[in-house]
């Protein structure tokens, strides 16, 4: 896919001498769905402010679908919805009023049938004559998403659209964003809850104190840089590993009943085959034995710990 978003060498610091970013080097693909995943005070939500306008890039350049985020600010802004963190809209006005208004500020002619679909795909239609103040927090989350796509956007970036959103509401709205994905959307969000990015991204970007740390297609990261454990259950409790074990990447679980075996998935010589021979020297009995993946939020959080 060809690249609709491109940083490059971007460096903001702000006033008092703090860098938020530097030097960025970012190219977002057309029609993926990008998650930015990192620690509080990253650097993400600076990120996302530059591309879409709100803060002033400090050094670097950012295009989006070729243009210019300066020289061209209303062409771009008008492919951009944006769905920030906090949330700010007039609590006195409708649901339809809100994200009918959103729409105008585009410079867009009225499309009823438009904000009709996106407040039923949100599960907001039955809310579109409530105002604001009546909806609950995720309801509100729900309405910020809706003005965000009124204008209908090339690219939505979605700044943790999860925040304070119940379990059935969440898994909802991910559906809504594959559907936008499908329909030519290009998606960049933020989350803090890890196994949805592992769910619904097909790449992966983590940043860290301003950098990022890497960026890599989500099912690649997992391949080069996830482990894999070997758990073995055992007839009778140890308490101890044998001197014989000491060797492997061994670590005891379950008060002794259980055998914990990590090993480097890329690595053609995975030593399993000795450890189980090892083991049966020993005259450990093991009644079962399963693998385990490392997810996506174990990878993120050995890739923060190391680079901080």
């Amino acid at each position: 896919m060809p690249a609709l978003i491109s940083v490059s060498g971007l460096t903001k610091t702000y006033e008092g001498g703090f860098t938020a970013l530097k030097q960025i080097d970012l190219e977002i693909r057309d029609g993926e769905i990008l998650a930015l995943l990192g620690p509080n005070g990253a650097g993400k939500t600076t990120l996302i402010s530059i591309i879409c306008g709100i803060v002033n890039p400090g050094k670097g350049s950012v295009t989006v679908d070729g243009f210019d985020i300066i020289k061209d600010y209303k062409k771009t802004r008008s492919l951009i919805g944006l769905v920030p963190q906090e949330l700010h809209t007039d609590a006195f006005e409708t649901v339809w009023n809100t994200v009918s208004f959103s729409r105008g500020l585009f410079g867009k002619s009225p499309n009823p049938d438009l904000i009709e679909r996106i407040l039923k795909d949100l599960s907001l239609w039955e809310k579109k004559d409530s105002r604001i103040m009546e909806l609950s927090g995720g309801m509100k989350r729900r309405v910020m998403i809706a003005k965000a796509l009124s204008h209908e956007p090339r690219i939505l970036f979605l700044d943790e659209p999860t925040a304070g959103v119940d379990v059935s509401l969440r898994k909802g709205m991910w559906d809504v964003v594959r559907e936008l994905q499908e329909t030519g959307v290009t998606i960049i969000l933020t989350t803090h809850y890890i196994e949805e990015a592992e769910e619904i991204a097909d790449r992966v970007g983590v940043i860290n104190n301003g950098e990022i740390i890497v960026i890599e297609e989500k099912t690649e990261l997992m391949r080069k840089m996830g482990t894999k454990q070997l758990i073995l259950d055992i007839y009778e409790p140890i308490s101890e590993l044998p001197e014989s074990l000491s060797s492997f990447d061994l670590s005891l679980s379950q008060e002794g009943m259980q055998l914990i075996y990590s090993y480097d998935v890329n690595e053609k010589n995975t030593g399993i085959t000795a450890l189980l021979g090892a083991i049966r020297q020993e005259g450990i009995k093991f009644k079962d034995l399963k693998t385990e993946q490392s997810s996506l939020e174990d990878i993120f959080v050995d890739l923060v710990e190391e680079k901080s």
